[in-house]
């Protein structure tokens, strides 16, 4: 139980665990959240699905621990959001050197969303697009190739272009009683012996 380590498992070079990987500051990944990519090297997950998060915006990447991201799952920050305020969407204020327009005024060319904030046990599936501003509770399933423009609650599986709420997962009453257990938070020693039983979701016989 090393979260430190990038390749969790022997042999395995598609699948990494996130924040051994990660070098930017307004990227934050939580403890064994991993990333499996079968196209391109896993451990360019910054470059290749972090997308248009330029450091002008100051918004943030934060995942949360033991999540799930699948090959191609991709993150789309404010700059690709060219703004609607205007009577013409393209950005004219990128060139400000072609246009000669105030380089201070480049963020006008989009319209500002937020931060992606995902929580903790969170599977998001093959080729999934989550959008700028979006949060996505804890236990969520995003499915593949769905594109997430509003907030997902906790333990709701989404799907579809837009996404859209299929199910939750659990009742109410048991939706509760996870949030409360906070699991991933717990030390690893913890969860090891209590793997069986959150496998088969016998919750009342978490120690």
């Amino acid at each position: 139980m090393n979260p430190e380590k990038i390749y969790p498992r022997t042999g395995d070079r598609e699948t990494v665990y996130l924040k051994p990987v990660v070098t930017n500051p307004n990227i934050q990944i939580g403890e064994y959240t991993m990333y499996n990519d079968f196209v391109r090297d896993p451990r360019q997950f910054e470059k290749n699905n972090v997308l248009y998060h330029y450091p002008i915006n100051r918004d943030s990447l934060r995942i949360g621990k033991f999540c799930s991201i699948a090959c191609g799952a991709k993150f789309l920050f404010a700059s690709a959001n060219h703004t609607q305020a205007s009577v013409s969407t393209y950005p004219f204020p990128i060139f400000f050197e072609e246009w000669d327009l105030d380089i201070g005024d480049v963020t006008s060319a989009w319209d500002y969303k937020g931060d992606i904030v995902i929580g903790n046990d969170v599977w998001i599936g093959y080729e999934a697009v989550v959008m700028a501003g979006v949060t996505i509770g804890d236990g969520a399933i995003i499915g593949a190739r769905a594109v997430v423009t509003k907030d997902v609650p906790p333990y709701t599986i989404v799907g579809g272009v837009p996404a859209r709420e299929i199910r939750r997962r659990f009742s109410d009453d048991v939706i509760a009683r996870l949030l409360e257990l906070k699991w991933c938070d717990w030390p690893a020693e913890r969860i090891q012996r209590n793997i069986k039983n959150i496998q088969a979701g016998r919750l009342n016989l978490l120690l």
